[in-house]
């Protein structure tokens, strides 16, 4: 029989430890949560230590990431290659226990939390794939995905409004295998809460239809572990436990405050809380009984096998679904995609539509989706606006016991960041590639989950329509200037302004392509030309030649070069004819990627952008950004819009073919 009173004081006892160590750290939680983290992984998590990327293991989310010593403490223990070096290297420089968990870096880490309220909200998004693929995949008498999501959060991640947004779209989607412990212990950094977060919390998660259990003692193991047994029993509702516990537990002058939260106990505290606890062993030392009671390796092995014999059975009776299934809990994609994409490109070249380039992305998607099943839609209420569904993707409804319709196109209401985050929870399950839809100029509260995708190199698309002041009338509340060139600066995003259905068509093929990087794809709400082009090979480089003085018939070489990127790409081609007239020759490039152009070979770039020539830019947005180039002049925009009809904004604004001709003049001039 596991002692696991001894168990839970083991976390503690590592977590104590490691913080004093690094003299930095947060031991307050992982003490108070060491009998609810005994209860989930002692008991009830179904996962295999020695293959952290089982397809069907249950997903764990630590959301209140500042308590990471608790999962390094629990890899570490159950037998993850967590060495016990590593936790006395917490938080140093190349250690793998970095001071909030980073998925990729650690086995065992499902994302990367810190961020407060991401976490769950990434957790709804690996429960909804789940049910998606279940649905998709499962067959009588064969349940290959059959797995829980569980998380642990704390009154950070639920005071951040990006919990909100997230509980209601779980209760909505009746994610029954979502489990959400509430580590509910009444602390914060600035004490204790009640002042400024008095939320009846079990009510509002009733609302949210939520199956909740509690308040219960979070630290009685028996009574967590019998309250996690209840909620895998829910048939149509995520469910949330709320463990009543005391910050610091065990400690006896620091639990219960926020002293315990964000700095090391210190040596004479620990020795106290040792003494209190009963733990009479040196710092990062753990007894033999309580490691053996422990390691899961041998369960976890035992439960692959189990699941590898269904899921051979399951091949032998439907081979094309384990073939399928197997692709796509890889990330790859069809070997037909690469020749979906060329078909794809090659028909908007031919067909030289004028149409908004958020209708070209529509059109883009028509080919993508009916090719790639795992493309999973959704757009923030602005479908109609984003065209972000298509004929491949019904939208996904649940009925009143839970059972999905096999949609692929979500309707995420207005929720932006919950969105965001929740397609990072997608990618990171696994089996499907997440997109989604709102204006660009609410990117801005969509951000955090964008960076986020970045840092953890989750294959996610943004498609952000309206991308300018072209949009007109909304106004400058509507109308994105900064944002751009804000999110270019974001390391590992890949940042897309096509001007055209062909440029679209590539950027989302490159995309779909880029298995360790998110990207954005900033697209017009009005009409843009299609520019005619040589050929289609160059545009996956980010930036390309657009046109050349001699395709206007000048037999003489390019005095300088304009630089354009999507809707702003005609009014280069028109200046360039405008000089042209005037004997002044210029060549005219399209950069719809500067992020992709960037990581491109110095020979490719001084072959667009050759040395000596002078460069002018334009851009309906802040012109920084633009001078790394060496551009001697920018068009751009360093106000605020205004609300009027959008070619009345051009013209007062100076997006114009004759002022773009005329500073190209001015340039040349000097």
């Amino acid at each position: 029989m596991a002692n696991t009173r001894q168990m839970a004081n083991a976390i503690r006892a590592l977590a104590m430890d490691a913080v004093q160590q690094a003299n930095s750290g947060h031991p307050g939680a992982p003490m108070g949560m060491a009998d609810m983290a005994v209860a989930l992984w002692g008991e009830h998590l179904k996962h295999n230590p020695t293959n952290p990327q089982w397809a069907d293991r249950d997903r764990f989310v630590l959301s209140n990431g500042h308590a990471s010593m608790l999962l390094y403490a629990l890899l570490h223990l159950t037998g993850y290659d967590l060495p016990l070096k590593e936790l006395k290297n917490f938080r140093q420089l190349g250690s793998k226990t970095a001071g909030h968990p980073e998925v990729g870096h650690t086995p065992g880490v499902e994302t990367t939390t810190g961020p407060l309220g991401q976490g769950v909200t990434n957790a709804v998004g690996m429960a909804l794939a789940e049910k998606l693929l279940a649905r998709e995949f499962n067959r009588d008498g064969h349940s290959i995905v059959d797995h829980h999501t569980y998380v642990f959060l704390g009154d950070g991640c639920m005071m951040e409004g990006i919990s909100h947004e997230a509980a209601a779209l779980a209760g909505a989607w009746k994610l029954n295998k979502l489990i959400a412990l509430y580590d509910d212990n009444g602390i914060s950094i600035d004490g204790q809460v009640t002042p400024w977060y008095g939320d009846n919390t079990a009510l509002r998660f009733v609302a949210y239809g939520w199956n909740v259990i509690g308040p219960i003692n979070g630290h009685d193991v028996a009574a967590v572990s019998e309250a996690i047994a209840r909620a895998k029993q829910s048939d149509n509702q995520p469910t949330l436990i709320i463990c009543k516990t005391a910050i610091g537990h065990g400690s006896p002058n620091r639990a219960n405050t926020a002293k315990a939260h964000g700095e090391p106990l210190g040596a004479e505290e620990i020795k106290l809380t040792r003494e209190a606890l009963g733990w009479a062993h040196e710092p990062f030392v753990i007894p033999q009984d309580v490691a053996d009671d422990w390691n899961a390796s041998r369960r976890g092995i035992a439960a692959q096998e189990a699941w590898e014999q269904k899921f051979a059975a399951y091949r032998a009776t439907h081979p094309a679904l384990a073939a399928e299934f197997e692709r796509r809990m890889k990330g790859e994609l069809p070997k037909t995609f690469a020749q979906v994409a060329v078909d794809a490109a090659v028909a908007a070249h031919t067909k030289a539509e004028t149409v908004a380039s958020r209708k070209a992305s529509q059109i883009a998607l028509e080919a993508f989706t009916a090719a790639l099943p795992e493309l999973l839609g959704g757009s923030a209420d602005l479908t109609g606006s984003n065209l972000t569904n298509t004929s491949s993707t019904p939208n996904l409804r649940f009925d009143a016991d839970g059972n999905g319709n096999g949609g692929r196109h979500i309707n995420y209401g207005v929720r932006e960041f919950g969105m965001a985050a929740i397609m990072n929870g997608i990618g990171l399950h696994g089996g499907y590639i997440p997109y989604g839809g709102t204006f660009l100029t609410f990117s801005d509260y969509s951000r955090n989950a964008i960076r986020m995708a970045a840092l953890m190199k989750q294959r996610v698309v943004h498609v952000f329509t309206h991308d300018s002041i072209g949009l007109g009338e909304d106004g400058p509340t509507h109308q994105s200037v900064e944002h751009a060139a804000s999110l270019r600066l974001i390391p590992n995003l890949d940042v897309w302004r096509p001007a055209d259905t062909a440029e679209t068509t590539v950027a989302w093929a490159v995309a779909l392509q880029n298995k360790s990087k998110p990207t954005a794809l900033l697209l017009s709400r009005q009409n843009l030309p299609y520019a005619p082009k040589k050929d289609l090979g160059d545009i996956s480089r980010g930036a390309y030649v657009l046109s050349e003085p001699a395709d206007l018939g000048l037999k003489q070489k390019a005095r300088a070069v304009i630089i354009a990127t999507g809707s702003e790409v005609q009014l280069a081609l028109k200046a360039q004819d405008l000089l042209a007239a005037k004997k002044i020759a210029v060549r005219v490039v399209s950069m719809p990627s500067t992020t992709t152009f960037d990581q491109q070979k110095p020979a490719y770039k001084q072959a667009v952008l050759p040395a000596g020539l002078p460069r002018v830019a334009v851009e309906m947005g802040v012109t920084e950004g633009w001078w790394k180039y060496g551009c001697a002049a920018v068009v751009g925009l360093d106000t605020y819009g205004e609300s009027a009809p959008a070619p009345v904004l051009f013209k007062h604004f100076g997006f114009t073919p004759e002022n773009v001709a005329d500073t190209v003049q001015a340039v040349l001039a000097k």
